[in-house]
């Protein structure tokens, strides 16, 4: 097995057991029962059960929803693992394990309770941002650190085309 494809596994197996512990820790611990636990003047513990996908969109579809978006989150892990056999640094490989940890995270949940449990709720006066959970920030970081890294590969091949180039550089 590849290092990269190894070192992105285990980012992916962390990303799963800090969602599933921190979601356990929630519903045993904290929300039982379920309440509104401030934190601080802009962030609170909730407990909302998200039925849909990202921000609470096709939040009414139901346990059919549930089934639909976690083949649906599957058959993307599955183009994710593919790649991360394929990835060539370990930035690359760390992105995609946390992406492919918070998608299974959330698959646990909805497979566990028709639902995800989401409980992170940041707000600023009146208007709060949608609740979420380890296992979307994992996502949202990965995907984060994977333009980055794009981003910045891209300009250090641009720059090793350029001097390539260059006359006399015909090697």
């Amino acid at each position: 097995m590849p290092n990269n494809f190894r070192l992105g596994l285990i980012f992916s197996l962390t990303a799963i057991i800090v969602d599933q512990a921190s979601k356990w820790w929630i519903l045993l611990k904290v929300m039982n029962p379920p309440k509104v636990v401030p934190i601080t003047p802009f962030f609170n513990l909730v407990l909302t059960w998200n039925r849909g996908i990202s921000f609470g969109m096709f939040n009414n579809k139901g346990s059919l929803g549930a089934w639909v978006f976690s083949v649906l989150a599957l058959v993307i892990v599955g183009f994710m693992l593919f790649w991360l056999s394929k990835a060539d640094n370990k930035l690359t490989s760390v992105s995609l394990g946390l992406m492919i940890g918070g998608a299974l995270g959330n698959v646990i949940d909805r497979v566990a309770h028709l639902a995800v449990v989401d409980f992170l709720d940041f707000y600023l006066g009146e208007s709060h941002w949608p609740a979420f959970n380890a296992a979307d920030s994992f996502i949202t970081v990965g995907a984060a650190i994977l333009i980055v890294d794009s981003l910045f590969s891209r300009q250090k091949s641009h720059t090793k085309m350029a001097n390539y180039k260059k006359p006399g550089n015909y090697r």
